[in-house]
């Protein structure tokens, strides 16, 4: 099954969260809310998924793309922006496509956020999305990129099918397609383009702290 299949069949058959992550608010609070003109500031959402964290940009009063290569989850995002931001497509735009072949010109967003989307590629095709990622950015503009950590549940669980990669039949990200797990030092040659401005690990537990779920927040600058 393709990823695209996979994922309509995950938006079609499981409810998602309707929210964004608090590290994620921080981020854009941190750096675009002393903005006088927020609409001035175009955010871009590689894999928005049904909009959580799309609706949040629109509430806060930014601009924004969102992309995905569900059309079941962009008509998901989009039916929540109709009923609360009637004029959402004034500022905002969501379309299914591929993050692999961002169809945006150079240097037009102030950030792009990576909420879990690139982990889905294999090595080589992140690398390229990264670099996708930093052409469509402004200079100055910033990265936000949550992705699985090596040594996370279902890293190294069910079929390999590349370096680092797995159809997990553990954890999280069971039934969820190909999953790749990075570690530090891929990090580094994944964004090296960037300037890293910071790597955090958020570790939570899961089955009573049996299962201990891993990822890596990296935070990036195109200087």
């Amino acid at each position: 099954m393709s990823n695209k299949n996979i994922w309509n069949a995950i938006f079609s058959n499981q409810e998602w969260g309707k929210y964004p992550s608090e590290d994620l608010i921080r981020f854009i609070a941190k750096n675009f809310y002393q903005v006088e003109n927020r609409l001035d500031v175009k955010i871009l959402e590689l894999g928005c998924g049904p909009g959580a964290n799309i609706w949040f940009l629109a509430r806060e009063g930014f601009s924004f793309c969102g992309i995905d290569c569900s059309s079941t989850a962009i008509e998901q995002a989009s039916l929540r922006l109709d009923k609360e931001f009637p004029n959402w497509r004034q500022y905002g735009e969501l379309i299914v496509g591929d993050v692999h072949n961002l169809p945006y010109d150079s240097e037009l967003f102030d950030a792009v956020i990576d909420n879990e989307c690139i982990y889905c590629a294999d090595y080589e095709t992140a690398k390229d999305i990264y670099n996708a990622a930093w052409r469509v950015t402004k200079y100055n503009g910033k990265l936000y990129s949550r992705t699985f950590a090596s040594g996370s549940w279902g890293d190294g669980c069910g079929e390999h099918t590349g370096y680092n990669r797995w159809v997990c039949t553990e954890g999280p990200l069971t039934g969820k397609g190909q999953s790749r797990f990075t570690s530090l030092d891929d990090v580094f040659e994944l964004v090296k383009n960037y300037n890293v401005d910071s790597i955090e690990k958020i570790t939570r537990t899961e089955n009573n702290m049996k299962n201990i779920v891993s990822e890596f927040l990296i935070l990036c600058s195109k200087i």
